[in-house]
């Protein structure tokens, strides 16, 4: 899932910013009961990595977009939309392009030429899966049960180690410069 700023403007400026959306993004998944595999904020976009049960995605992207647009607009004296339209979602079916958008999740930072390595990047998941730091509603155990005995270093090869992009990396790419 992806959310990106009105005509691409920034949605986060500070990093209070940041820990608010974090905030409503964790009571989200208490309030709405989904997994959180993934998330990067970048400085105009979100991304989001979830699968849910029993709500469907538009009840958990109104509450969290809806919440972070009421916070953002009353911090910033600003009012009406922050968010482009609708988020744009992928519906996830099969493994491969579960790890494969971890992935890109993760290195969107990278690619975008903020940091030169993924933990190197404040606001994503990416420190979670390495062990770095814990987290209350970042789901890790799904995509660490890919590699042999949860290993954090083999995910982090796999995050990593990736050179080029593979078919699913470039069409996720596509997908999201849509949006």
């Amino acid at each position: 899932m992806m959310s990106r700023g009105n005509r691409r403007g920034d949605i986060f400026r500070e990093t209070e910013d940041y820990q608010v959306y974090l905030a409503i993004l964790e009571e989200a998944t208490t309030k709405y009961v989904f997994d959180l595999y993934d998330y990067c904020l970048m400085t105009n976009h979100v991304h989001l990595q979830i699968e849910t049960t029993i709500f469907e995605i538009w009840h958990i992207m109104k509450f969290i977009n809806l919440m972070y647009t009421l916070y953002f607009n009353e911090k910033y004296n600003l009012i009406g939309h922050l968010f482009q339209g609708r988020y744009n979602a992928e519906i996830i079916k099969d493994d491969a392009y579960t790890l494969q958008t971890s992935r890109y999740i993760h290195l969107n930072p990278v690619k975008a030429k903020m940091v030169s390595t993924p933990v190197e990047y404040a606001w994503s998941s990416y420190d979670v899966y390495m062990g770095k730091r814990e987290s209350r509603f970042v789901k890790v155990e799904k995509i660490l049960r890919y590699f042999e005995n949860n290993n954090r270093l083999l995910y982090q090869k796999f995050v990593e180690g990736a050179s080029t992009h593979s078919e699913i990396d470039v069409e996720i790419d596509e997908k999201m410069e849509e949006s």
